[in-house]
């Protein structure tokens, strides 16, 4: 299945993009897709725990699985004030 990615902040400028897609297994988790993306781009494995992840504009864990053609957001820790 695919899957639509979308990158905010650190993890955007990291990647030099802020969109993608993926291919993925069928029953795939967003725990997967993270697996996957690390393996492709091992800069993005030292966010690891503080990635937090949308599924089509709701919050997720990384137990929730994807279907065909969700959007993916992937969110790290922003910090401001």
């Amino acid at each position: 299945m695919k899957v639509r990615l979308r990158f905010f902040a650190s993890l955007r400028e990291r990647l030099r993009r802020s969109e993608g897609e993926c291919t993925l297994p069928a029953e795939a988790t967003v725990g997967d897709l993270w697996n996957t993306l690390c393996g492709e781009f091992p800069q993005l494995t030292e966010l690891g725990a503080s990635v937090s992840f949308a599924v089509n504009q709701e919050y997720v864990d990384r137990q929730h699985r994807l279907a065909e053609n969700d959007e993916v957001a992937l969110i790290p820790p922003v910090s401001g004030g």
